[in-house]
């Protein structure tokens, strides 16, 4: 004689996105400086995935600080889901800041880059 089997559905884990710490400063010091990047263009990440510097894990960065850039040039790779996403450059000019370490975690419009339009 079978008996009914009851399934129980167990409820799936939502990610919670949440803000880092926020540091603390005296009221006589700013946090950063934020003026003179005022001047400088951002490229931000199209994606959520890991930020990569290079192609390969044997190949040179694709860009580094004090490189001129065009459109087209490829910048860096994001990893999302097993897949590698090249990271092309849609301005011109001159790489003053990378913003994130290698293999770090980058979020849909992070900042990857500054740039000197001139």
């Amino acid at each position: 004689m079978t008996q009914p089997v009851q399934l129980q559905q167990m409820p799936i884990p939502t990610p919670i996105a949440s803000a880092g710490e926020v540091p603390k400063s005296d009221d006589n010091t700013p946090l950063e400086d934020s003026s003179k990047d005022d001047k400088y263009l951002t490229i931000k990440s199209p994606m959520i995935g890991t930020f990569y510097r290079k192609s390969s894990p044997d190949k040179p960065n694709l860009v580094a600080v004090g490189d001129i850039i065009k459109p087209g040039d490829k910048l860096c790779v994001v990893e999302a889901m097993k897949l590698f996403n090249h990271i092309e450059s849609e301005i011109s000019g001159k790489i003053v800041k990378v913003l994130l370490d290698d293999a770090s975690p980058v979020e849909f419009d992070q900042p990857l880059f500054l740039v000197d339009p001139s």
